[in-house]
């Protein structure tokens, strides 16, 4: 039983590892599709792209992509490519902790993870929607369960001592 339980332990670490490090592939794709269209007239793709799919372009949707296409030519670059660098850091190295069963990365994850989970809960009550409530139920279940690694960690340790 024991040894079921530290599979399953090892399982979900290693699959929260692969969350993590897909998060941050998937940042770094972002970062690189924003900086590809920086060299591009962005409002004219938008209009392109609102064409294309044939919507209003006075819409909801349409115009909120019109208003970030005229925001990014003025964006500040380095912040933003300093910012996505961080969060990419943070999470591949979240990734390789939990993957190779480190307290640092549990440790990393508990807290980052953490950190979401009020703005997550005033998203949901400002705008309660099933994706809203699954994302918020899925976080606080990573943080629960990296929490409740640390805990068992802690106390195996006083045990031991």
């Amino acid at each position: 039983m024991l040894a079921a339980n530290a599979v399953a332990r090892r399982r979900a670490l290693r699959a929260i590892a692969v969350f993590e490090a897909l998060k941050g592939l998937a940042a770094l794709a972002a970062i690189a599709g924003v900086l590809d269209l920086m060299h591009h007239d962005v409002r004219r793709l938008a209009l392109e792209l609102i064409g294309h799919f044939r919507m209003n372009p006075d819409g909801r949707y349409p115009s909120i992509l019109l208003h970030y296409a005229e925001l990014l030519p003025g964006a500040d670059l380095r912040a933003l490519l300093a910012l996505a660098l961080a969060y990419i850091l943070v999470r591949m190295l979240e990734a390789y902790g939990l993957w190779n069963d480190r307290v640092w990365g549990e440790w990393l994850g508990a807290l980052a993870g953490g950190l979401y989970l009020p703005f997550e809960l005033a998203h949901l009550a400002h705008r309660p929607s099933v994706i809203n409530a699954a994302v918020l139920a899925g976080n606080a279940l990573v943080v629960g369960f990296l929490a409740y690694q640390l805990w068992r960690r802690r106390s195996s340790a006083v045990t031991r001592a």
